[in-house]
């Protein structure tokens, strides 16, 4: 069985430069994930990160969960819960404009924190962008660019608990779906597993690793490559022991972008066959919400019947 990408992006500055490369350039094709090391964000704020995030679940967060699966009756379920997920979540805004003055709870050093990890992971999602703009034979910038509408990117934060479960064969974590947006950079648990990626029609391991942050594509990814990298199903399983922590931040098209095939990967024949179709990001967003743990393909084909309305126009730059 193949191996889960692993890149080391210090290669980047030297001579397997172009093997790291192709590592990139096959996990987006062929996995839609992988995870990088040594990406440039210090560990002294991932620790301070992990620490104050961890704190806060346990002062603010575990007894609200706790109530909620005793209303709810959850630890007693003897069959399979399909309407709702173990977990224990909080959702920070940063662009266009950041919301995390308005979060109750949160000490003034997690916000600053937090703060500092925004900027350092919006560094890296446009380096990341850049990165895919060099494998596909865009030119640098493209993806930003397409991502930008009127007023810039959709950038926020998902932070995440999974508590112990005592049924995680009747209860997901968090239920297969692909993420809607454009690239995701998550901050996992380096000793409570959880996360899995379909591939092959097999669910595989993403692995825990210390200090590092795992990508993945999201569907607009995908519409704008016109299929060459994918979105790919992904679930969290429910663990009997540990807490498990996820932060996932979602850098993402502005609500207005309009989202295309790049023309530069569209042949004459796809043109005609228009596998992918041209939207509003809102748009988008609005149907996936509605079915988020269904299928893409039919999202896809469905904006296929707004298609007509939207107006592409000349790509807006920062």
């Amino acid at each position: 069985m193949a191996t889960f990408p692993v890149v080391n992006m210090e290669k980047l500055n030297g001579e397997e430069r172009g093997e790291t490369m192709n590592l990139i350039n096959d996990a987006c094709e062929n996995w839609g994930f992988f995870e990088i090391v040594n990406h440039g964000i210090s560990t002294e704020l991932l620790d301070a990160v992990e620490k104050m995030t961890k704190g806060h679940y346990k002062k603010c967060m575990e007894d609200r969960f706790k109530d909620m699966v005793a209303s709810k009756g959850l630890e007693a379920v003897q069959n399979q819960i399909d309407d709702l997920d173990w977990e224990s979540t909080f959702y920070i805004r940063h662009l266009p404009e950041s919301n995390i003055s308005e979060i109750p709870d949160l000490e003034d050093e997690y916000r600053k924190v937090m703060r500092e990890f925004a900027k350092e992971l919006e560094k890296l999602a446009e380096n990341i962008l850049d990165m895919f703009c060099e494998n596909l034979g865009l030119e640098k910038g493209y993806l930003k660019k397409a991502f930008y509408g009127a007023k810039g990117p959709t950038f926020g934060t998902k932070v995440s608990n999974y508590p112990p479960c005592p049924k995680p064969d009747l209860i997901k974590g968090l239920r297969a779906h692909t993420d809607a947006g454009g690239v995701i950079l998550l901050f996992q648990d380096d000793k409570v597993s959880g996360l899995q990626l379909l591939k092959d029609d097999k669910w595989i391991d993403v692995p825990p690793m210390h200090h590092s942050i795992v990508i993945n594509l999201g569907d607009q990814l995908e519409v704008i490559t016109n299929g060459r990298y994918k979105s790919v199903m992904h679930r969290v399983i429910a663990q009997t022991d540990g807490t498990r922590m996820s932060i996932a931040s979602f850098y993402n098209p502005g609500s207005d972008a309009v989202i295309y095939p790049a023309p530069q990967l569209v042949n004459k024949e796809e043109e005609k066959s228009n596998i992918y179709p041209k939207f509003v990001f809102e748009d988008y967003m609005k149907l996936y919400t509605a079915v988020k743990f269904q299928a893409k393909e039919p999202r896809f084909e469905a904006m296929k019947t707004v298609e007509d309305r939207v107006n592409s126009g000349p790509i807006a730059t920062a």
